[in-house]
């Protein structure tokens, strides 16, 4: 529970603008009376350190649809071409077996 606590205390202070500090998160945290362990607060502020939290999380929403969509348009043609590239490794893997005397039957 203390990480979701100190994760909502991180969004707080990246909306207010401030730095994501140990000691701000703890700050916000005793505001909200919650108890959290210091080394929560060191954890989550050497994570974000020199990193802006806002621009983390705007990228969310660009990546997952583009790629989303890629998927489901290629989809079909995707799962046919993974098959045959499965079917060509497996019948290599064999040629190479027998042709180290691996065989099945030797």
């Amino acid at each position: 529970m203390s990480d979701a606590i100190i994760s909502y205390a991180a969004f707080i202070l990246a909306d207010a603008g401030l730095d994501i500090t140990s000691e701000n998160l703890l700050t916000v945290t005793k505001a909200a009376g919650a108890n959290v362990d210091n080394v929560w607060a060191d954890v989550y502020a050497k994570a974000f350190e020199g990193k802006d939290l806002k621009e983390i999380l705007s990228g969310f929403h660009t990546a997952g649809p583009a790629a989303g969509s890629a998927a489901a348009a290629g989809g079909e043609a995707a799962s046919g071409d993974a098959a045959a590239a499965e079917e060509e490794a497996e019948e290599e893997a064999e040629e190479s077996d027998d042709e180290m005397g691996f065989g099945l039957f030797d």
